[in-house]
């Protein structure tokens, strides 16, 4: 296979977490959910938990490994492998509070973990791969998350206004964020539920009865323990709902998440562009397992502003929506019909038609490509894409300077 005027069609991986929808990645794909499963995640990408597949049957990271000039010199020469994830989401169900490392932290208790013999599968392993996982999110409907520490006056107005919350003020005046979070991540659990119950029999009757917009923690709060709660046991969780900034994006917001930034994906559907990675440390909210002393050694304890990405044109087709992740690009294409669009590669970027359709073509390859349907182009390739009809695509790419 030539490194040059390359694309294939890509298959991606669907991912059955239980907190996924079950109709809208199905739709986007063309595909009948008989089994009625959750569809929460579908992934486009080379990493190696579940690996796209091109037209061929061959695994993306298997290619990329055998051929490394697929990925271009310079990129092959900084992070030796395809280093972003392609997903689009579908959040039916609140995802755990969490956050991810550092890249050297990834590396090191990546390690560490192996040479203790922990398996990689094992559900009380916190570091799957030796990669950190910043990441972009953009909104394809009306998005709602938690970001990010609030800022010192908001989180005041938030614990004074929570009858149940009066003991937090004192601590966050004298030990700020670290010595709040960190007494709330260790309180032990017959506290957590003589602190949380007295303000969940209030809350929970309203969200039944509608009387809670999502714009209140309240709301999330409420769902958080009919979701979470189990046979007595109060999700800790529910506290970091009042201390994180609650936002609601728009379709076509996006938002950055670094290493160390607690956040929680609420409801709605987005794309997702992440390094390849899947190291998630875990603050509650979840079944799975938790390790506080290793997610409080990554916590960043500062308040966040959060910042609202909504793109840069690059040309009339094409709007990017940059971060400081050197790891990833994605981009925004919109194509008429009848119009052409030319993009020459500098890496392996992958595309995803999101809807209408397409025809993509380079040296004497041609891919005619429908709403939900994947391709990736290699380095060193000339495409050009044709609207066969009003067409909107997002392309992951390697910001390469």
């Amino acid at each position: 296979m030539s490194n040059k005027n390359s694309i294939f069609r890509l298959q991606g991986k669907v991912q059955h977490y239980d907190w996924g929808g079950f109709d809208y990645i199905p739709q986007l794909l063309g595909i009948e959910n008989k089994k009625q499963e959750p569809f929460a995640e579908y992934w486009l990408g080379a990493h190696d938990k579940a690996s796209s597949e091109i037209d061929d049957g061959r695994k993306l990271n298997d290619l990329l490994q055998q051929q490394p000039g697929l990925l271009g010199e310079q990129v092959m020469e900084r992070f030796g492998r395809l280093p972003y994830l392609l997903k689009i989401l579908d959040v039916k169900n609140m995802l755990s509070i969490q956050l991810h490392p550092n890249k050297q932290s990834a590396i090191e208790s990546f390690e560490k973990e192996k040479q203790s013999g922990i398996p990689i599968d094992a559900a009380h392993r916190n570091y799957k791969d030796d990669n950190h996982k910043p990441e972009l999110m953009y909104a394809l409907s009306d998005f709602w998350l938690l970001h990010g520490f609030q800022h010192p006056d908001g989180l005041k107005r938030t614990i004074a206004a929570v009858p149940e919350f009066a003991f937090m003020l004192p601590l966050f005046e004298t030990q700020g964020y670290k010595g709040l979070y960190e007494s709330l991540m260790t309180m032990d659990q017959n506290k957590v539920d003589e602190m949380l119950q007295p303000l969940l029999n209030r809350i929970v009757p309203k969200y039944n009865a509608g009387a809670i917009k999502k714009d209140s923690p309240h709301f999330w709060a409420a769902r958080a323990a009919l979701t979470y709660n189990e046979h007595g046991k109060t999700d800790r969780g529910i506290f970091s709902i009042y201390l994180l900034n609650l936002l609601n994006l728009k379709e076509g917001e996006a938002i950055f998440q670094d290493a160390g930034i607690l956040h929680a994906y609420l409801e709605g559907q987005n794309v997702e562009l992440m390094a390849n990675s899947d190291n998630v440390l875990r603050g509650g909210l979840t079944s799975k397992h938790i390790d506080v002393p290793e997610l409080m050694k990554h916590v960043s304890f500062h308040a966040v502003h959060p910042g609202i990405i909504r793109g840069k044109a690059l040309n009339k087709n094409e709007r990017a929506f940059l971060t400081p992740a050197p790891d990833f690009e994605l981009s925004r294409i919109e194509i008429k019909q009848d119009e052409v669009y030319k993009i020459d590669t500098i890496s392996t970027d992958i595309f995803l038609v999101f809807s209408g359709n397409i025809e993509a073509s380079a040296d004497n390859c041609k891919l005619d490509s429908g709403r939900g349907a994947s391709f990736v182009a290699f380095s060193q390739t000339s495409i050009s894409l044709k609207g066969l009809t009003d067409a909107v695509l997002f392309r992951a790419s390697i910001p390469v300077r």
